[in-house]
């Protein structure tokens, strides 16, 4: 028996990348609205109803007036939006985060999938926390350089116009009030006791994304080398299909002494290293902003959920 799937902002970035993930699937039946009735609440609730899984590519308001049209116990929903990403009722949509997490998304009725730059962040500092490296109370650091199809249809538009804006063929930090959407969710579920430091910029890339932190050994609760930081994470995520801790050998992991953003660009693949020395180090977290970061992510979610392999329909 198929899985009936609606997807509630299906034109939107997200939105459609989901389409296109569940169009090449034989055990999905996809549940479409009629563009004339995109915002029309009577038939949005009623196909939400007839699905099993809902997706929600919409706004934050949207989406928590999406939510609250499901009126029986056995539709899931899978929220893309930042409403409910530390909501205690709705489990986060990352199955690598922890031992207990898969479990959970396997049961549960809400998912929250999370924001591209905080599944990066997330997944190289949690497992320091949880080693006991880095302490509660740790002053995170972090940069973001991301292609600019996370910015939505508009940004897109602005950059893929011709000729585009001079402006945009440089890169560009942003959120410079040190407020960025993600922050409560990188705090939260990376067991941090305060918000990271976190400036995130824009490159004239579509997509692509790669989060870098800083370390000194001042600030860590336990005395770690580099190498030993890398091995560390590759013991927590062994056996993960779409993690890979890449060897400590900063040669091998860089071209010509440069890194690679877009590497995993089509997959759902996060990549994660360990640079430095003695005196500090930092890691780098990789993965496609539209993949694992969004789209991507919420397919996997929605594999645990209806019971299929994890990796159907998503490259490694």
């Amino acid at each position: 028996m198929s899985t009936k799937v609606f997807v509630d902002g299906q034109e939107g970035t997200t939105g459609l990348k989901i389409h296109e993930y569940l169009s090449q699937r034989a055990d999905v039946q996809i549940l479409r609205i009629d563009d004339a009735k995109r915002k029309d609440v009577d038939e949005r609730r009623r196909l939400i109803n007839a699905s099993d899984v809902t997706f929600l590519c919409l706004p934050d308001v949207a989406s928590r007036e999406s939510a609250g049209l499901v009126d029986n116990d056995t539709t899931v929903v899978i929220d893309a939006s930042t409403a409910f990403r530390t909501h205690p009722d709705w489990a986060y949509g990352l199955p690598e985060l922890a031992r207990a997490q898969r479990e959970r998304l396997r049961t549960a009725k809400r998912i929250a999938v999370p924001g591209c730059h905080a599944s990066a962040f997330v997944l190289a500092m949690r497992p320091l926390v949880e080693a006991g490296v880095v302490g509660t109370g740790f002053a995170a650091h972090a940069y973001s350089l991301t292609g600019y199809s996370g910015g939505g249809k508009k940004m897109i538009a602005d950059y893929e116009a011709n000729p585009p804006a001079a402006q945009l063929a440089s890169p560009r930090p942003y959120a410079l009030s040190l407020a960025h959407k993600h922050l409560p969710e990188m705090t939260a579920h990376a067991k941090l006791g305060s918000a990271p430091l976190f400036t995130p910029i824009v490159g004239s890339f579509y997509k692509g994304l790669a989060v870098t932190t800083y370390f000194s050994p001042d600030q860590l609760a336990k005395r770690v080398t580099p190498r030993e930081v890398q091995a560390l994470l590759a013991e927590y995520y062994a056996g993960e299909a779409f993690v890979r801790v890449a060897p400590f050998d900063a040669d091998d992991n860089l071209d010509a002494g440069f890194f690679d953003v877009q590497a995993n660009n089509d997959t759902n693949r996060v990549d994660l290293f360990v640079f430095g020395n003695e005196e500090r180090f930092v890691t780098v977290a990789r993965l496609d902003n539209l993949g694992k970061g969004a789209s991507g992510a919420a397919i996997q979610c929605m594999n645990l959920s209806i019971g299929a392999a994890e990796d159907t329909g998503l490259a490694r």
